[in-house]
């Protein structure tokens, strides 16, 4: 993020436009419309400027750029077609602590505006930080289609009953909670409909009989998936959205953990091998505890809690304290950093099975089953394997494993950061040290990696 996002009251406040044409038009009604003083500066106008001079919604003075028309303005827009003059109203600006917004060139600029949906009191703003305005247009544009013009009614609704909320709950996590309520419940349905004043109603006997002591705590055990955020399932982003506490893990990438609530208390229980921030019994018992608590925990694993995630021994000691739960399914790494390393899993010329294996045991071994993942046609995957990859090759090549098999190793796959390496048995280890790959890190081995020259379609931007 290169900007800041903000919303910055300008009623009734001196904000000056430079510049007296179409492009000048818009900026003065978009400065109108959050009820701005505004005072414009150019030598001639356009017949729209002039008819908001007539109808005395703007004050408009006929002169060339002068460094004194800065002079008390809250905000300052530069919009003519003379790229000196912008630049030296950004330069004043600038040495005044003015914001400034100079049209066409954000690299002179100290705030741009965003394409706005209003919904008032609901506003949102999106910008491309000056990059591609068309495509910030765009997404305003898909996002206006899904956002009914009533969603600001229910906002100025809900603002009629805050006051009430707040002396009805004394902390904000229940004052959280109710709202969240009643914006997934029927109030909203009667207010999209018209029923305005049915919906007031149901507000109110909402408030009189919410029990304000109550407290309902419940863990969402979620899969964040092999790291690319658009794998996220729908039902974990809602409950992403919804948690008071997000417990984490390592293997959790950074653009999944940006889409948990932004006001969610974050605990860290990341594992490395033979470094463990908190022991699984403590987490656990963590998540049982803060449950009891009242609070919503968010359960946050990378791939799936299920499969190498250790998620069933979190339910049963949440079983155990009659702590209720949801679990969400998310995309397991085997399936999402092969797709995007152009590997299938499965293929009816090289493999009609497929072995999920984890790459260190509960004591921290290798003790692996090497004759069932030695077995011809089929594809093996390994987890958490970087440490031992040398041992696990070796002992593959033992149990009669061709030492030219071909092998992958993917390092944070499905992310921008994604790096591969593709090899064989036998020099498998030496071309990953030479890459010097770093966990998070996925291991492929069988005839189907032959598949990659011809099927990566993944190009990583970082």
């Amino acid at each position: 993020m290169q900007a800041l996002p903000i919303f910055y009251n300008i009623k009734n406040r001196h904000c000056v436009v430079i510049g007296g044409g179409d492009v000048a038009t818009r900026k003065v009604t978009m400065l109108l419309k959050a009820d701005a003083a505004v005072t414009l500066f150019s030598p001639e106008i356009c017949h729209d400027l002039q008819a908001l001079v007539d109808a005395k919604k703007i004050k408009y003075v006929q002169t060339n750029y002068e460094q004194n028309q800065l002079a008390d303005a809250c905000l300052v827009v530069a919009a003519t077609d003379d790229h000196a003059v912008n630049e030296a109203v950004s330069v004043a600006a600038k040495a005044r602590n003015i914001p400034v917004n100079v049209v066409d060139a954000p690299e002179l600029c100290t705030f741009t505006m965003g394409s706005i949906i209003d919904r008032s009191p609901v506003v949102i703003a999106v910008s491309s930080e000056g990059n591609a305005p068309v495509l910030a247009r765009y997404i305003r544009t898909k996002i206006e289609t899904m956002l009914p013009a009533s969603y600001g009614r229910i906002a100025a609704i809900a603002g009629e009953f805050r006051d009430q909320v707040k002396a009805k709950f004394a902390t904000t996590q229940a004052r959280r909670r109710f709202w969240e309520g009643v914006l997934q419940g029927s109030m909203v349905e009667r207010v999209l409909s018209g029923q305005e004043q049915a919906a007031r109603e149901l507000l109110q006997h909402l408030i009189n009989d919410a029990d304000s002591s109550s407290k309902k705590g419940e863990v969402f055990l979620v899969g964040g998936g092999p790291g690319d955020p658009d794998l996220l399932t729908f039902r974990a982003l809602r409950l992403m959205q919804q948690c008071d506490v997000c417990v984490y893990d390592k293997l959790v990438s950074h653009e999944v953990m940006e889409l948990v609530r932004r006001d969610a208390e974050l605990i860290y229980v990341g594992k490395a091998r033979d470094q463990h921030t908190m022991p699984q019994e403590e987490i656990n018992e963590l998540l049982a505890r803060l449950a009891l608590e009242g609070k919503r925990v968010l359960r946050l694993k990378g791939g799936d809690p299920f499969i190498f995630g250790r998620g069933g021994e979190e339910i049963e000691t949440l079983m155990q304290h009659g702590v209720p739960f949801q679990v969400v399914p998310g995309i397991t790494a085997a399936n999402g950093v092969s797709s995007y390393a152009g590997i299938p899993l499965t293929h009816r010329d090289y493999a009609q099975a497929c072995l999920f294996i984890t790459g260190h045991l509960k004591d921290g071994t290798l003790d692996l089953d090497w004759q069932a993942m030695a077995r011809p046609n089929q594809t093996v995957v390994v987890y958490m394997g970087l440490v031992g990859l040398a041992q696990i090759c070796e002992k593959l090549i033992e149990h009669g494993v061709s030492a030219s098999m071909p092998v992958a190793v993917v390092q944070q796959g499905t992310t921008p950061r994604q790096k591969v390496v593709t090899a064989t048995l036998s020099d498998l280890a030496e071309k990953v040290a030479a890459a010097e790959m770093k966990p998070p890190c996925l291991t492929i081995i069988g005839e189907v990696v032959k598949l990659r020259e011809k099927l990566n379609w993944f190009e990583p931007v970082g």
